[in-house]
């Protein structure tokens, strides 16, 4: 259904950047409907000093890799450049390894001058989404999509001036949780996802 949603811009020749890795499978279906090449945009959240599960900020994945804080965050609690810097390289380096052990020696997505469909299998509060979507348009795509099947309106009004469109077909009131909305939503696993991105890889190839 979300694939039919975005036919529209199969002739713009888009890459689809899936959040893995629930965004996988969805991304694949997408990919394989557009003709579209399937990638990954991976976010890494920036734990607070002493609280890794508090995030100041986010490192997203790219030709260039961005880093965007979360300004009310850096405000309250002041964590020096040294510390953000560190947990920059760490997270940096966590990338790289699950860039390679997803995608091998694939070289980084270029997403300048093109279209770009980033694809997640759902939204709730839209943190890692905001991530991604900030971090992609600094890359300079021509044109930015956000395409999930569920999500809360008014998280979709928060995230609309980050991209050129949303593609979003349910926004229940109330929305309590992305899974509620999956008749199976079986947490994938790495494997899946090392399956589908070569099946993706050896579709743009002709392999098979």
């Amino acid at each position: 259904m979300l694939a039919a949603r975005l036919k529209h811009l199969a002739s713009r020749h888009p890459i689809v950047l899936a959040l893995p890795r629930g965004g996988v499978p969805l991304g694949y279906e997408v990919a394989r409907a557009l003709d579209a090449e399937l990638d990954l945009l991976m976010v890494r959240k920036l734990g607070a000093p002493g609280h890794q599960e508090f995030a100041i900020g986010a490192v997203v994945d790219g030709e260039e890799p961005q880093m965007i804080l979360n300004e009310e965050a850096m405000r309250l609690l002041s964590p020096s450049r040294e510390y953000v810097q560190q947990e920059l390289s760490r997270e940096l380096v966590e990338l790289e390894r699950r860039r390679r052990l997803y995608m091998g020696t694939k070289r980084k997505p270029q997403m300048a001058g093109r279209t770009v469909i980033i694809v997640d299998d759902g939204v709730a509060t839209g943190s890692t989404v905001t991530a991604a979507l900030r971090g992609a348009r600094r890359n300079n795509p021509a044109y930015l999509v956000l395409a999930v099947p569920v999500a809360p309106p008014d998280t979709i009004e928060r995230l609309r001036p980050l991209c050129d469109e949303i593609v979003v077909l349910a926004m229940p009131e109330p929305f309590y949780a992305v899974g509620q909305h999956y008749v199976d939503f079986t947490q994938v696993e790495d494997r899946e996802v090392m399956e589908l991105l070569k099946a993706a890889t050896n579709r743009d190839e002709g392999v098979g």
